[in-house]
């Protein structure tokens, strides 16, 4: 195994976060990647693991959003892991990138963050996303550009995420890491 697969078992298996329930999670986690080796592919039905990223301006004072269409809701940027990623930071770093249009960004290889929720991927089957969630930086006056994966791209003070999202404890943790 190479890859994301094995680096989300290294990755998770090293992690030691403080929160008891983020543990809980990350047990979790490690049960799907031991129990299938397609667990970081798209094609693994019953549910797989995905890379995100908090995109932090360089001030650490707004994180940037995407109006997700199939969602309808402002979510953090992040998405499959592809054939080509070597690592989960490595693959949240690129969908930042890709989403943002955003070049020079950088990515805290440590997780911030765990998430499993229910989507209707690309599959076109109900499944889940155990999503692993990364902090990154952009650079000093960065201008982000809608990519077409997006409704809408926009910067939001840490203090005044938009209304209705669910990301409220993914900021809590962003804010914890600083």
């Amino acid at each position: 195994m190479s890859g994301p697969h094995a680096d989300a078992l290294r990755v998770l298996g090293d992690w030691r976060p403080a929160d008891p329930q983020q543990d809980a999670l990350r047990h979790a986690f490690l049960t799907l990647l031991d129990a299938r080796a397609d667990a970081c592919l798209r094609a693994c039905e019953p549910g797989h693991v995905t890379a995100s990223a908090v995109l932090l301006d360089a001030a650490g004072e707004n994180v940037l959003l995407t109006l997700h269409p199939r969602v309808g809701m402002w979510l953090q940027l992040g998405g499959h892991c592809e054939p080509a990623d070597t690592s989960l930071a490595g693959a949240a770093l690129r969908e930042a990138t890709e989403e943002s249009g955003v070049d020079g960004l950088v990515v805290d290889p440590e997780p911030a963050h765990l998430d499993v929720h229910p989507i209707t991927c690309s599959l076109g089957k109900p499944t889940r996303h155990f999503d692993v969630r990364f902090i990154v930086r952009a650079p000093e006056g960065a201008e982000p550009a809608r990519s077409d994966e997006s409704l809408d791209l926009r910067w939001w003070p840490l203090n005044a995420l938009p209304e209705g999202s669910d990301i409220g404890p993914l900021m809590a943790a962003a804010r914890a890491r600083g």
